[in-house]
């Protein structure tokens, strides 16, 4: 047990210095296979599910879009997470399905760095989930986005993550 996790001590926060943020320094962590599995799910009403499955929608494919909008967003990640590293993806696959619930949308990511990629899965799913709103919006404003969380992790420190299951 190291003098921060003991009984009563205050945590040292790693993020921040002296009361102002910062980012953490990995300078010196060695760079390993890293990989994380994040979900969301777009739940959707009858009016936009109708206008899905019959491929009415005037915007066009939403699910192709999302696929290629959760792609594009989890390169975007360290612009958008302020305290973020910028790592090399080095494979990553974004799923975007209907199913029974709505759109469930699944993005794996995979890097060799010193730092994981659950920011980056988190990104692609959330950035997909947001690009079936838009896609499908015309139909329906009650389109709602749940269920965002991370559901693997390997790699790195704190090793392997499993979600338990809902």
């Amino acid at each position: 047990m190291s003098e921060r996790d003991a009984p009563g001590a205050t945590p040292e926060l790693t993020h921040f210095r002296d009361g102002a943020p910062r980012m953490v320094d990995v300078t010196d962590k060695a760079a390993t296979h890293r990989e994380a599995t994040a979900e969301a799910w777009v739940r959707l009403p009858t009016d936009a599910r109708r206008a899905l499955e019959a491929g009415a929608n005037p915007k066009g494919d939403p699910l192709g879009v999302a696929r290629l909008a959760g792609l594009s967003g989890l390169k975007r990640t360290a612009d958008l997470v302020l305290l973020c590293h910028p790592i090399p993806v080095t494979g990553a696959k974004v799923d975007v399905q209907l199913r029974e619930q709505g759109v469930h949308v699944t993005a794996t990511v995979r890097t060799t760095a010193p730092t994981g990629v659950e920011m980056e899965a988190l990104t692609a799913v959330t950035v997909a989930a947001l690009n079936v709103y838009d896609m499908l919006k015309a139909a329906s404003k009650a389109i709602e986005i749940t269920g965002v969380r991370l559901l693997h992790k390997s790699g790195g420190k704190s090793g392997e993550y499993h979600a338990p299951r809902p």
